[in-house]
């Protein structure tokens, strides 16, 4: 999430018209967890991400252990981030615990360096 609250304009490569699926994936980056300030799309966290005709937005995500307590916190700023782009309607943010997070091979290489998992 950015620092002072807002969304980063995620560009349309220069072409008007509904919002991409790519470019919902570019605002997730945006979210942090909490715990170990890595985005969640680098850590692979976020499953799926579907936009329908609608404008309503479905995210798939799972949080780093299923007792974590920051989920509603993610959920939220996810929730928030992706409401505040133009088309967009609705957004649902599913938490879901299958398949189980590995950051072996779910993880971005610079968070697996990072966290020392190689």
């Amino acid at each position: 999430m950015t620092t002072d609250g807002e969304t980063q304009a995620v560009e349309a490569d220069e072409q008007e018209g509904p919002v991409k699926v790519e470019q919902l994936w570019e605002v997730l980056k945006q979210v942090q967890d909490p715990e170990l300030h890595m985005g969640i799309v680098d850590l692979g966290l976020v499953y799926n991400v579907t936009l329908d005709d609608y404008g309503t937005v479905s995210i798939d995500l799972t949080l780093t252990s299923p007792g974590c307590p920051i989920g509603p916190m993610i959920q939220g700023q996810a929730y928030h981030l992706l409401t505040q782009l133009e088309g967009i309607e609705d957004v649902e943010v599913n938490l879901v615990w299958d398949p189980p997070w590995d950051p072996r091979t779910m993880a971005s290489d610079e968070v697996k360096l990072a966290l020392g998992i190689w």
